[in-house]
């Protein structure tokens, strides 16, 4: 299991734009989960994805940009 999660969507130009931004910023390894077909995930992230969530519950919502996902990581 990773130490971070991306929540994202199918089809989600931002989510896109996360995960060329991610690799961009060489971020650690991440799990990814989409959130489409799980309506309490969706409840909980529908409008914020992509969100960036660590381990210890910390989240990121988008729009973020190289210099928050650094700090981001602990």
């Amino acid at each position: 299991m990773s130490l971070f999660i991306l929540f994202q969507r199918d089809d989600c130009h931002l989510c896109d734009q996360a995960l060329a931004l991610l690799a961009e910023a060489k971020f650690p390894d991440f799990d990814s989960v989409w959130i489409d077909d799980d309506e309490s995930l969706e409840a909980r992230y529908g409008a914020r994805v992509p969100v960036l969530r660590r381990s210890d519950g910390a989240e990121l919502d988008w729009p973020f940009d190289r210099e928050a996902v650094r700090r981001f990581v602990p």
